[in-house]
């Protein structure tokens, strides 16, 4: 079985029982465990039984457990093979790292963020968003802080092909609108760990007055993942010496990508008109080299 284990085992998560997906938690947390540990020894790391790491392999597709070992070798080794190949270090920033060892492993974080993401992918889920997104009365999304960037970015999106659309890092003012969802309506709700309160009032807000609630967010067992009906897992993890949301926000842009180009493709022909006309609105506020 070829497959990306570490996509598989993500995908996997929010399907998985409390004892399974602490096998999940760990093999995330350091992939070589699985291929250096007997079934038995990991069983006993993860505080659960053999029948329980054997039924998590199954979980996944695979026969049993030698089979996943097997599987998680090859992953590990092609993710060395492709970091090899641009030069990446996969080490994390400290704060002694000057410019080039800085830009080789935020490199090296932000493509495994996007490579992860999109390989992990629900694809299902995607599309069951994006024809909602398409049918929908009206749009609202939710973010605060680093996400409430990427809900302005998809906000922008979604306007330029003429749907109705809004976003508010406002708490306040996100709660007034969420308030006034009906069934018609979606609501997307971004958040890295899934534990914003902000967001997730809002959410619960929305979904209670009959919108679709879709969870953006990195944290498959998050309040905000067990409130949302739809959720579309990114993958990210930040390095310790961390300024700000970084491999996160890029993993949430990514996905946001995917979703919009599915969502004009759902859309078909109709997107085609608002597209050219903001297009060409925004073309004539540009300077010529004369100017």
């Amino acid at each position: 079985m070829d497959v990306d284990v570490l996509a598989l085992v993500r995908r996997s998560l929010p399907r998985l029982s409390a004892a399974e997906a602490r096998v999940a938690d760990t093999i995330l947390a350091d992939p070589t465990l699985v291929v250096d540990l007997a079934i038995n020894d990991l069983a006993k790391l993860c505080r659960t039984s053999v029948s329980t790491v054997a039924r998590f392999a199954q979980t996944l597709g695979f026969s049993g457990y030698r089979e996943l070992r097997v599987a998680a070798a090859r992953t590990i080794t092609l993710a060395q093979a492709q970091r090899a190949r641009f030069g990446l270090d996969t080490t994390a920033i400290d704060s002694h790292d000057g410019p080039e060892a800085i830009a080789a492993k935020l490199a090296a974080q932000e493509i495994d963020a996007i490579e992860t993401t999109a390989r992990g992918l629900d694809a299902e889920a995607l599309d069951r968003v994006a024809r909602a997104l398409v049918a929908a009365r009206h749009i609202d999304l939710f973010g605060q802080a680093a996400s409430s960037l990427t809900a302005q970015d998809l906000q922008q999106k979604l306007a330029r092909i003429g749907f109705s659309v809004s976003h508010s890092a406002d708490p306040h003012l996100a709660l007034t609108t969420a308030s006034l969802r009906t069934s018609s309506d979606v609501v997307i709700a971004f958040s890295h760990s899934g534990q914003t309160a902000e967001v997730l009032r809002a959410v619960e807000v929305a979904r209670d007055a009959g919108a679709l609630a879709v969870a953006v967010t990195s944290a498959a067992e998050s309040e905000l993942a067990l409130v949302a009906d739809v959720v579309l897992l990114t993958h990210a993890h930040e390095s310790p010496f961390r300024m700000a949301a970084m491999t996160s926000r890029i993993a949430q842009l990514v996905l946001v990508d995917i979703l919009f180009v599915r969502v004009v493709q759902h859309s078909g022909a109709p997107v085609t008109i608002p597209l050219q006309l903001t297009h060409d609105a925004a073309a004539q506020r540009r300077r010529t080299p004369q100017e």
